[in-house]
């Protein structure tokens, strides 16, 4: 198996995880989980937010569950945050849709990790790259991209 970025940052900081690939043309959560064989609520996606005065947010929610998009602003003190266009992914944290990671953004941003996560041993996030995907404890994920836990689902 190729190692990722993510890969190869989990490594450097001792993080202990068990690297996942399937088929790369899956970019949908819930097919990745079911793929996966795993729940859906132990696999999670990656969303990034931005607020009106352009700061920029990472919220990490199991894959078949909604952003709450006040509940999340609030968390982080914002009056209001939107998601990312797209096409302003790529450029803003080096990732494309479907193989956006947590770990290894081009820059750290405030990160908060859905709260269920913490029901998990592991749960699965992107490696980096589509078809790739690190388990890991969420408290090491948590540890290593400085986040918090919130409610921050619908």
């Amino acid at each position: 198996m190729e190692k990722t970025n993510v890969m190869r940052l989990l490594d450097a900081a001792h993080i202990s995880y068990t690297p996942h690939e399937y088929d790369p043309t899956i970019t949908d959560g819930q097919s990745v989980a079911k793929t996966l064989g795993e729940e859906a609520e132990r696999v999670f996606k990656t969303l990034v937010t931005v607020s009106p005065d352009k700061k920029y947010y990472v919220f990490v929610v199991p894959v078949n569950a909604t952003l709450h998009l006040k509940k999340a602003a609030k968390l982080v003190g914002e009056k209001s945050i939107a998601m990312l266009r797209q096409r302003d992914l790529l450029p803003l944290t080096g990732y494309v849709h479907g193989g956006c990671s947590p770990v290894g953004m081009k820059k750290r941003f405030p990160t908060v990790i859905d709260e269920t996560a913490q029901l998990y041993e592991t749960i699965f996030v992107s490696a980096g790259k589509c078809g790739y995907q690190a388990e890991l404890s969420p408290e090491a994920l948590a540890f290593y991209v400085q986040a918090k836990f919130g409610d921050i689902t619908e």
